[in-house]
């Protein structure tokens, strides 16, 4: 059976690092090593020299000891005389070089005995020949020769000893050579065999990567796609829920309609048999068909205010002073079970608002904390200043970071789930019971509060009771806009004069003589063109023409512009604008254009009057 063992990549590639460590350390090491073999050799040779030059000062002494005793000339002696201090200073080197090697330190000693003997020696028979000139030599002669020949036989030993020292040391530094020739061979193999392994494990990386690219790529392909999968789905469901939405819109709208004008289709329908057979009971039906036909005017109102289409006329309003205004008829309207109470703010801001959308808002939050108590409870009304930082504006869709006045209306009912909060602005939702709710309050809160440029939010839990907090924008300018008087109840003081000649534009045939039916019966002179061709004729050909009356969507020329056509010609002329749907022609931002006059439709004989002698009585007072 064979065992296969295999290490790991980044093992082997470390392994060889570390043999090429070792190998490099080896090869200095080795170079360190034949440094120091080199210094010994120059420590032989050193030796050796020092050694010769020791026997060489010696036979200097001697031969020119002998040269005087031959000759008696003192002058022979020099080399004699300076032998011992030069001997004796190259005694001390050799000492600090052998000091290494005993047996070298013995025969050193050994030689310095022996040439301090020498020496004395030759004093001494220099001396006898000086107190004896004719005495024999043939002793002292051959004592020297002793002394000489056993110091050349020492300096012989240490040279030989030198010599066994030297080669011993040639072949240590021959042997280092070699190993660090080895060793840098070694390292040289070592090192293309680590780079050949960090290569191949550099490609293998290098080839890891190119596949990981490649499943990257495929990955974010996948993710693309299902990120666009994701978004077609999305896209469909938003279409369907869109789609729901707008089915449910409709088929509220249709179903509330299609109420109402059976109710008038059958008042009229009666109201046309009861005349035929002369009855004269007809106020009942003319009331219902009535009632229905404001219910619509309703209903429209609240579509236009959700789909924020509504013409607004904000003003400068003091909250606290409407909210006081309107306390008794909440609580009226609430009943006795229910208590209202107002907690209004002090120094509160004044807000940039219609007044009177505001006041229809908090009536139906009013309506909806009633049904939310049906066996009483308690209705708070609270004002307050209040500021809306950059963090919560960013949470939220369609705010703006700033300063605002706060309208909180609480009550102590059902309470809402997460999911009803969810719906609670949509149009036609509602919790409430069949034929008990439309379910376009709140919606139409919604859509006046943003219309406004504020925020609506709303805080429950089932059984805890609702708030519902409206933010509007504080009023930062300067001046108020004067809210219009009411002062006109009263069938006189709604009564025109025949002095008084309107010129009524509409397109629609039908509703110009309708429109022309009640300036009449308000009292009025009245002419008519259906087209603004024919009205600014009109206003030439009659210069008693002192209001203009206009639909504002009308083929060829809008209002707006036979407006703007007419003042040219006639500055003193009055224009009240009226229309279903407009945008962008008196109606910018959804609010209306400054010094304008609307009225919207349907309306009513008697607000067409109030409208009617608002004007005339602001042309009076100009």
């Amino acid at each position: 059976m064979t065992i296969t063992v295999t290490l790991p990549k980044r093992t082997v590639s470390w392994a060889v690092f570390g043999f090429l460590v070792a190998a490099i350390v080896g090869v200095a090491l080795s170079i360190e090593k034949q440094v120091a073999a080199q210094a010994w050799v120059e420590h032989t040779l050193y030796v050796r020299t020092a050694l010769l030059q020791t026997l060489s000062s010696l036979l200097n002494a001697e031969t020119g000891q002998r040269g005087f005793l031959l000759t008696g000339n003192e002058t022979f002696l020099e080399p004699f005389n300076s032998a011992g201090q030069t001997l004796d200073e190259r005694f001390k080197k050799l000492s600090q070089v052998v000091s290494d090697n005993d047996m070298q330190m013995q025969r050193l000693e050994r030689l310095r005995a022996v040439a301090t003997d020498r020496l004395a020696s030759l004093q001494k028979r220099l001396q006898e020949k000086r107190a004896t000139p004719d005495a024999a030599l043939t002793d002292s002669l051959l004592n020297g020769k002793r002394l000489m020949d056993e110091a050349r036989g020492i300096i012989a030993e240490m040279i030989a000893e030198e010599e066994r020292l030297l080669a011993t040391r040639n072949a240590e530094s021959r042997w280092t050579v070699a190993a660090a020739q080895a060793g840098v061979v070694g390292a040289l193999l070592l090192a293309i065999l680590l780079g050949w392994a960090i290569l191949k494990e550099r490609q293998k990386q290098v080839a890891e990567l190119q596949t990981a690219n490649v499943v990257l790529r495929e990955a974010l392909t996948r993710a693309a796609e299902e990120s666009e999968q994701r978004a077609r789905v999305e896209g469909q469901l938003r279409q369907s829920q869109k789609m729901q939405a707008v089915g449910q819109l409709t088929g509220g709208l249709a179903h509330d309609f299609n109420n109402m004008l059976a109710v008038i289709v059958g008042c009229l329908n009666l109201l046309k048999r009861k005349i035929a057979r002369g009855e004269t009971d007809e106020e009942g039906l003319i009331d219902k068909a009535m009632e229905c036909i404001d219910h619509a005017a309703a209903l429209t109102h609240r579509l236009l205010a959700f789909s924020r289409q509504q013409p607004l006329a904000p003003q400068t309003v003091d909250a606290n002073k409407l909210v006081a205004g309107m306390a008794e008829m909440i609580r009226r309207t609430l009943g006795e079970c229910i208590s209202v109470e107002t907690v209004l703010g002090s120094g509160l801001w004044r807000a940039h608002v219609d007044p009177h959308q505001l006041e229809s808002a908090l009536l139906n939050l009013a309506v909806n904390a009633r049904d939310a108590m049906p066996d009483g409870g308690k209705m708070t009304v609270e004002t307050s200043n209040a500021y809306i930082d950059d963090h919560y504006a960013r949470q939220q869709a369609e705010v703006q970071e700033g300063q605002y006045v706060l309208l909180a209306v609480t009550d102590t009912g059902f309470g809402m789930s997460a999911d009803v909060i969810a719906k609670a602005f949509d149009p036609f939702f509602t919790t409430k019971s069949l034929g008990k709710g439309t379910g376009l309050g709140l919606s139409q809160v919604f859509g006046f509060v943003k219309q406004s440029g504020g925020h609506i939010k709303i805080y429950s839990e089932p059984g805890q009771g609702t708030t519902v907090k409206i933010y509007l924008p504080r009023f930062v300018g300067e001046g108020e806009i004067p809210a219009p008087s009411r002062d006109m109840s009263g069938d006189a003081a709604l009564r025109g004069s025949e002095e008084t000649l309107v010129l009524i534009v509409e397109d629609e045939d039908r509703m110009r003589s309708v429109a022309v039916a009640m300036f009449k019966d308000l009292g009025y002179s009245a002419l008519a063109a259906q087209n603004a061709i024919e009205a600014l004729a009109l206003i030439d050909a009659n210069p008693g023409v002192s209001l203009l009356f206009t639909d504002v969507v009308m083929p060829d020329m809008s209002g707006r512009a036979l407006a703007e056509e007419a003042l040219r010609r006639r500055p003193d002329l009055k224009v009240i604008f009226t229309t279903g749907f407009s945008r962008n022609a008196v109606i910018h931002n959804g609010v209306l254009d400054r010094g304008v006059n609307f009225l919207p439709k349907p309306f009513t004989i008697d607000q067409l009057a109030q409208k009617v002698i608002a004007v005339i009585r602001a042309m009076e007072s100009t």
